[in-house]
């Protein structure tokens, strides 16, 4: 029985953990010895095991540290409490999930090659790499949304983007309809039946995924999300383009460049600035999506889809390169100085603007 499970596994893509190996007797070793069904366990040697624990510990430890910042200066300072900031501040609580969850997880399967946390973890596990992944996309899109109006329809901004607004869109359509599509993409795809559940050995955690379904997620998950991404960021380049060109021209002349241009001109920074987010998450996380629909090797899938999720240990860099306010607020929360009195008015912008 479990040769035959041996010669399936061979077949399915589990990753690693479908690899065998054999000890000094030659003798193949098993996830689970005493169950027929168990996978086929794999083999790492002591310097990937110390190469691997290092890095997921430094990358996790990392990830978690920078996007707490990101989200105890968002969440402390009322100067911070902008709508933009709020779009902000839940993709840092998503970044820092994926830290947090996800890659000690993810780096426990790596190392280990079985799945020792049992079936229902594994199907919550699913669901939750799923919900995080795809509330980072579902936040950037509303960051380009909120960017395209402040920047294309800047008088129209107040009006149509307010914080009550901006939150209702951040916890419906990125946590409430995320968390409903995945986990509905989890159980239709029949992983908690388990009569539907004959292509796996005991102790692989991985979701087959039908043709129908397959489709739907390319759209929902993917080509939409990131067609629209795309076409708000096209359309913001080209009128900030347009703006500088008047602004700098104004400027030449010697007249008088009016407040409104000067806040054109810092939205059309803050524009350039999370689409460079925008950017470098697309760069990290297209082309994982690509691979995963089609066939390629378990070593190529690791390697891509850790390369996507050291993405959220990224923005909060970005952050620190391109705000100067992130810069302060740091200083603020490493020297102790938000447990002051009153410490939440304190103006960040006294010194820069954004």
């Amino acid at each position: 029985m479990k040769a035959q499970y041996g010669e399936q596994n061979k077949l399915l893509t589990g990753g690693d953990s479908l690899m065998a190996y054999e000890t000094e007797d030659h003798e193949i070793q098993y996830c689970f010895p005493a169950i027929n069904s168990s996978c086929i366990k794999g083999k790492r040697s002591s310097h990937e095991y110390n190469i691997i624990y290092v890095f997921v510990s430094v990358l996790s430890a990392w990830t978690v540290f920078l996007n707490l910042l990101v989200i105890i200066s968002i969440s402390h300072f009322k100067k911070l409490h902008t709508p933009t900031n709020l779009i902000i501040l839940s993709l840092a609580v998503a970044d820092m999930l994926v830290g947090l969850i996800v890659m000690p997880i993810e780096a426990t399967r790596l190392i280990e090659t079985c799945w020792y946390f049992g079936d229902t973890y594994c199907g919550l596990f699913v669901i939750t790499v799923r919900l995080l992944l795809c509330t980072s996309l579902s936040t950037l899109v509303l960051i380009a949304i909120d960017r395209y109006v402040a920047v294309c329809h800047p008088l129209q901004y107040p009006q149509k983007i307010t914080t009550t607004k901006t939150v209702i869109s951040i916890c419906v359509s990125c946590w409430v309809c995320s968390s409903t599509y995945n986990t509905a993409f989890v159980i239709n795809n029949g992983y908690f039946d388990i009569s539907r559940r004959t292509y796996m050995c005991y102790g692989e955690c991985s979701v087959f995924v039908g043709f129908a379904w397959r489709v739907t997620d390319l759209f929902m998950s993917f080509i939409f999300p990131c067609i629209l991404i795309i076409s708000l960021y096209l359309r913001i380049f080209y009128v900030v383009h347009q703006q500088v060109k008047v602004i700098n021209t104004l400027m030449k002349s010697g007249k008088c460049v009016n407040e409104g241009s000067v806040r054109r001109k810092s939205e059309s920074k803050a524009a350039l600035t999370l689409g460079i987010i925008v950017t470098v998450y697309l760069v990290c996380w297209i082309p994982d999506y690509i691979c995963s629909i089609s066939a390629v090797s378990s070593i190529t899938m690791n390697v891509l889809t850790w390369f996507m999720y050291m993405n959220s240990g990224l923005n909060p860099m970005v952050y620190a390169l391109f705000y100067p306010w992130f810069k302060k607020t740091v200083k603020h929360i490493l020297t102790l100085k938000i447990f002051q009195p009153a410490s939440s008015l304190v103006n960040i912008f006294s010194e820069h603007k954004l």
